[in-house]
């Protein structure tokens, strides 16, 4: 199967079952999982029978995934992964953005890299009209990525946390952009 996106430096490819080890260990380190669950380590059994059910799933407006295996791509090293999916999987008109990078990647524009680039894909090649992205309010890296990729702040909110972590307290915030505000860009 084909990239389904290049940048200058990273490859987003469709997920296989052979990616497990990777995620393991994505979502096995504290830092990278500390704005999701507070930092707990996540078992195999929950990669292979929640994780990779959703990353694999095909949304029917759009005949493909929502979520892609983000890659260096001259030297193919996995990075993380990105999420650009729609809220509805029948209507491609608001997307959710995200992305989940190792640490090694941190700090180097991927995040910035990946997240521009499927904003581009999807309001020039999806039917794409609106880009949501959200946050616990205190994931200034996250807030900052989001920021440098054009969204704008939206606006504060409380969610619904099974178990609270460090900083829920503070809520989270959500950040947007619809086709005509990045068209004016």
């Amino acid at each position: 199967m084909p990239n389904f996106l290049e940048t200058d430096r990273l490859a987003l490819r469709a997920f296989t079952t052979a990616d497990t080890d990777h995620l393991l260990a994505l979502d096995n380190d504290p830092e990278v999982m500390r704005f999701i669950n507070g930092g707990r380590p996540t078992s195999r059994g929950t990669i292979e029978t929640r994780v990779l059910p959703r990353l694999l799933r095909d949304y029917p407006c759009w005949e493909t995934r929502g979520y892609w295996a983000a890659q260096e791509k001259t030297t193919g090293t996995f990075l993380g992964w990105f999420e650009f999916r729609p809220l509805d999987e029948h209507s491609p008109a608001v997307v959710e953005l995200g992305y989940r990078l190792n640490q090694a990647a941190w700090g180097h524009g991927y995040a910035t890299e990946g997240s521009q680039a499927l904003i581009h894909k999807g309001f020039t090649d999806l039917e794409v009209e609106r880009v949501t992205a959200n946050t616990m309010a205190v994931n200034a890296r996250s807030r900052r990525v989001m920021e440098k990729s054009g969204l704008s702040f939206v606006r504060n909110f409380t969610g619904d946390w099974p178990e609270a972590i460090e900083g829920s307290e503070h809520g989270e915030v959500e950040y947007e952009l619809t086709r005509t505000e990045w068209g004016h860009r």
